[in-house]
């Protein structure tokens, strides 16, 4: 096998990452043939952050009951040759274009170019291999130039109004299981939640949203006035120091169903947020949701 190109990471790194000891790694490739890592010419392992976020996804599934054997089939392997889902081809081009349609404040090419990729692929492919990466894209480069906060905040209320009006649509059709969802306190960027709602409606679940900056207090009296089955919180940010250890634990305790975290935040603090009794999401949009059906099919009610 071919080294990847881009950053990797010995095993000793993973096992620092995760927890998971190098002999169970080893094990895990073996006998299950899950998280198969690149090799050097002399055969030593070597795993990227690809390798490590699927690492954590196979912990979250085991920790809620979910044999090795079925976690196999439910994780996706990372793509040969590039360390991210880069984009290629057209969504190249058409994120290069609406990205600067952003610079230029320019809603009506952003309308032209969102369009004419919605009348050619479904909205999930529009969603994984366009908006994802272009908000990864436009999020690198706020960080590198001057003047980015006014361009984020153009292309957030852009993209809510977009992603609102086809989730209300959506929401009409839903019978699944219920769920509460919202971003964590302090959170202010809810785009992400918009689009894991849009993959939860896809997937059978009635998402109740509340949006940005949600105390995980007004969350325990939402979920109960609800009846919702589950809660999912989206979070990018580190979050202050008794959240997660007490805030997220009394909100385990109060409502008496799953939450589930997801985000950032979620990979940099798994361990954490399962030792408050939440179970830790990771990044992957559909892997999250997969994983939220399995834990509330058993608990839907009749």
């Amino acid at each position: 096998m071919q080294i990847m190109t881009g950053e990797t990471l010995p095993m000793r790194a993973v096992t620092r990452l995760t927890g998971v000891k190098a002999g169970t790694l080893r094990a895990w490739e073996r006998r299950y043939g899950v998280i198969r890592p690149l090799r050097t010419r002399k055969g030593h392992r070597l795993y990227t952050h690809e390798h490590v976020e699927q690492i954590r996804r196979l912990l979250a599934l085991l920790e809620h009951g979910v044999t090795i054997s079925q976690a196999q089939g439910m994780l996706k392997p990372p793509v040969a040759g590039t360390v991210t889902r880069g984009a290629r081809g057209p969504w190249k081009d058409c994120i290069e274009q609406m990205s600067a349609a952003v610079a230029r404040f320019d809603e009506q090419e952003l309308d032209r170019l969102y369009d004419q990729a919605l009348a050619v692929h479904p909205i999930e492919h529009v969603t994984q291999q366009l908006l994802l990466p272009l908000l990864a894209h436009l999020g690198q480069r706020w960080k590198e130039l001057g003047g980015g906060i006014a361009e984020e905040h153009f292309f957030t209320m852009y993209l809510r109004t977009k992603l609102g009006a086809r989730l209300q649509h959506r929401m009409r059709y839903s019978d699944g299981p219920r769920l509460l969802a919202s971003c964590a306190p302090g959170e202010q960027h809810e785009i992400g939640l918009l689009l894991f709602a849009l993959k939860a409606h896809a997937a059978g679940l009635r998402t109740i949203l509340l949006g940005a900056d949600i105390p995980l207090a007004e969350l325990a009296i939402a979920q109960r006035q609800a009846r919702c089955d589950g809660i999912a919180i989206s979070s990018s940010l580190d979050p202050e120091s008794d959240v997660i250890e007490q805030d997220l634990a009394q909100l385990v305790h109060q409502t008496g169903v799953p939450v589930f975290v997801g985000g950032a935040t979620a990979m940099r603090h798994r361990k954490a947020i399962s030792g408050a009794g939440a179970i830790a999401l990771g990044t992957d949009l559909e892997d999250a949701v997969r994983l939220i059906r399995i834990t509330l099919k058993a608990r839907v009610r009749p």
